[in-house]
């Protein structure tokens, strides 16, 4: 049997090993163990621990569960709510205010939890009712919660970016520093959009009407609003400051915003209590471990793949494939849009990235370019059935909400997300720009 043969194969057996409901990283551990087994021999598996062992040893992992802790301490609180009241109260008076300030508030909490679930459901559970009894069409009231949190693995610190260093052995703080710009230009394009519909879409008269009525806030009532935010707008300057000037490595700046973010929380918000403390810690644990395990098991995967030169022989067919590089960025796109469609972006990167990291290599494609473009569009795949998970998180804080109607109001997001791609496939300097203006070319 031939290496693509195989290569195949292992395809196949991955895809419904992972959709049975298996753990990813048991399901990924197991097809390599399989294949190795029937493939290489009893021998080959000697290198197993080690090669899992080693994979865990890297310092740039050591940033992941501090990103994470700090999510999940912001993620306990009422930030959501507070972040969405403060812009609520600056926008009240612009059409579309209500969906705007969702969507501004997704980002800047995607920016501090580096989640697309937690993003959606912290900002939702707050926004979804009250867009919706102040008249806001279903489908934009939903859409643009469930579009605006998938910014959480865009905008920094995003834990789907490490995962991509990781894998690709690139810069964790290059990588962060590309998602800068793309992640406001698309904050701002979706705030443009959720607008434009508000005031001349089918309701916009009656939008424009409503918006009218509503209570003007004094300055001091807006300025009060936002002084419960001020302290997350530190945090994120700190991890950008931090980033710009060279001051701190990853794994550093990771250990500071989480005690930040633990002192704040513990000040402000009085979560000072076991009771209240356990859950958020037990919860960062779990989901650091969770994502440890798949890392070290995506080892697993690449080590096998590699051993059966299966990673070799498909990086040399697209090579030896008379193909214009764009067009052959445009297959791996459509493929990447598909996978994610079933797999979640973790899964995805650590599966397909050994593979398409030479691939992309010697069509001269920069990899830190291809990380934001990959995020992206791994966004997409959080708003797109069958496994859209944002989806999901939308329809249960919004149970009044039809899966169709939240699914019809992202579709306009996710062609946003597709010509954003274009977009920065003829301008790169979008995502590269200011990393090579902070670090150098």
């Amino acid at each position: 049997m031939s290496e693509l043969e195989i290569g195949g194969l292992i395809l196949v057996a991955t895809t419904l090993v992972l959709v049975s409901g298996l753990p990813i990283a048991f399901g990924l551990t197991a097809v390599s163990v399989g294949f190795l087994w029937t493939f290489a021999g009893p021998s080959s598996l000697n290198g197993l621990a080690r090669t899992f062992l080693d994979e865990l040893s890297g310092f740039a992992l050591l940033s992941l569960p501090m990103f994470v802790l700090l999510g999940a301490l912001i993620g306990a609180t009422r930030a959501g709510t507070e972040i969405y009241e403060a812009l609520h109260r600056w926008l009240v008076r612009v059409p579309g205010g209500l969906a705007i300030a969702n969507i501004g508030a997704c980002g800047l909490f995607a920016a501090l939890s580096g989640s697309s679930p937690a993003t959606a459901a912290a900002i939702g559970r707050v926004g979804v009712p009250e867009m919706l009894r102040r008249g806001t069409p279903a489908h934009l009231a939903t859409g643009a919660i469930c579009a605006g949190g998938t910014l959480g693995i865009l905008i920094p610190p995003s834990v789907t970016m490490i995962l991509y260093g990781v894998a690709t052995d690139t810069s964790i703080g290059r990588l962060f520093i590309a998602g800068v710009v793309p992640g406001i230009m698309l904050v701002i394009i979706f705030c443009i959009y959720a607008w434009a519909v508000s005031k001349w879409g089918a309701a916009g008269a009656a939008t424009v009407a409503r918006v009218a009525q509503e209570r003007v806030y004094t300055l001091g009532e807006k300025v009060r609003a936002s002084l419960p935010v001020l302290p997350l707008f530190g945090i994120i300057a700190m991890i950008v400051y931090a980033m710009y000037g060279g001051i701190a490595t990853p794994s550093e700046i990771a250990a500071i915003a989480a005690f930040l973010a633990f002192v704040y929380v513990a000040a402000y918000y009085r979560v000072v209590t076991r009771e209240r403390l356990w859950p958020v810690f037990g919860a960062a644990v779990r989901e650091s471990c969770m994502i440890m395990l798949i890392i070290a098991a995506s080892a697993l995967f690449s080590y096998m793949m590699s051993l059966l030169y299966v990673t070799q022989s498909v990086a040399d067919l697209f090579v030896s494939v008379e193909m214009n590089r764009w067009v052959m960025l445009a297959v791996i796109n459509v493929f990447l849009l598909v996978g994610g469609c079933f797999l979640p972006p973790v899964a995805l990167i650590l599966m397909t990235m050994p593979i398409l990291q030479p691939v992309l290599e010697a069509q001269g494609f920069d990899m830190i370019w291809f990380g934001v473009l990959m995020t992206i569009n791994l966004e997409i795949g959080l708003i797109t059935p069958p496994v859209g998970l944002n989806l999901y998180v939308l329809r249960s804080v919004a149970p009044e909400v039809p899966l169709s109607t939240v699914l019809w109001g992202s579709m306009p997001f996710v062609v946003i997300m597709i010509l954003f791609m274009v977009l920065m496939c003829v301008f790169p300097g979008i995502a590269l720009w200011l990393p090579n203006m902070m670090f150098g070319a």
